[in-house]
C-alpha cells in the first residue's frame, strides 16, 4: 500500500481542536471520510520530536488535495483566555499553498463553524465563502462532511448520513468487542468489561484512526 503522503488524490487534511470537549467531533469526521473512501491527516498522526510542528503541518497540507478547517474554538471563553489562532492559521497556510503554487490549484477545502456568522467576529476575510454549521452536533458534522463530499467532490450513489452514524457506533462497539475479548481471557466478564471501555475512551487519535481504518476495510 502506499504510504499516506503520497496519496494526495486521497488525502484530507483535518485542522480542529485538539480537546476533550471536540473529540466526539472529531471522531465522526474521520469516521466520515474514511467511509467514503479517503484518507485523514491529521498533525497528531506523528509524534515524531525531531520534526517541527509547523513543518509537519506544512508537509501535511501539501500532501492533502483535500482539507476540512473547523473554526468553532477560536473565540476565547473565559477570563483571561486568548483566541485560539491554530485554525484559522492553518486554514490561511492551506489558502497559500492553493493559490501561491500552481502545483496545489486544484486543492479544494472545508469550513466548519459552530454557528453561523461567529467567526465573522474574529476572521472577517473568509467572508463570502460556503461555510457550514454545526452546532457542536456530532450527527450534523456527518451531515456537513457528507454533504461537502457530494457537493464539491462529486461523490455519487453514498450512503445517507443516518447509515454513517449508525456505522460509526457499529464501529465502537467493534472496538469495545475486540478489547473485551482479550481481557475475558485473563479476568471475569465485569473486569473484563471495565478495562475494555476504558480502553475505548483512551484511544488517543492516531489509534482511532487505525482501528477505523481497519473497521472499513474488513466489511
Amino acid at each position: 500500500m502506499d504510504k499516506p503522503e503520497l496519496r494526495y488524490e486521497k488525502n484530507v487534511f483535518i485542522n480542529c481542536p485538539f480537546d476533550p470537549e471536540f473529540t466526539p467531533l472529531l471522531k465522526r469526521i474521520i469516521f466520515t471520510v474514511v467511509f467514503l473512501g479517503y484518507h485523514p491527516r491529521l498533525a497528531l498522526e506523528n509524534s515524531d520530536s525531531g520534526e517541527p510542528r509547523l513543518q509537519k503541518i506544512l508537509s501535511i497540507i501539501r500532501s492533502s488535495k483535500f482539507s476540512i478547517h473547523d473554526l468553532s474554538r477560536i473565540q476565547a471563553t473565559k477570563p483571561k483566555e486568548f483566541y485560539r489562532l491554530n485554525m484559522p492559521f492553518e486554514l490561511g497556510m492551506d489558502f497559500a499553498s492553493r493559490h501561491c503554487d500552481k502545483n496545489l490549484s486544484d486543492k479544494r477545502f472545508l469550513i466548519l463553524s459552530s454557528k453561523s456568522y461567529e467567526y465573522m467576529r474574529a476572521l472577517s476575510d473568509i467572508n463570502g465563502l460556503d461555510i457550514k454549521n454545526h452546532n457542536d452536533d456530532p450527527e450534523a458534522i456527518v451531515e456537513n462532511v457528507r454533504a461537502w463530499f457530494i457537493e464539491t467532490i462529486k461523490l455519487k450513489n453514498i450512503e445517507s448520513a443516518t447509515i454513517i452514524n449508525y456505522d460509526y457506533f457499529a464501529c465502537n462497539k467493534a472496538i469495545f468487542e475486540d478489547r473485551f475479548l482479550r481481557y475475558r481471557k485473563h479476568f471475569n466478564e465485569h473486569e473484563a468489561e471495565k478495562y475494555a471501555e476504558s480502553d475505548v475512551e483512551k484511544l488517543n487519535i492516531a489509534e482511532f484512526t487505525n482501528e477505523v481504518i481497519d473497521y472499513i476495510a474488513s466489511k
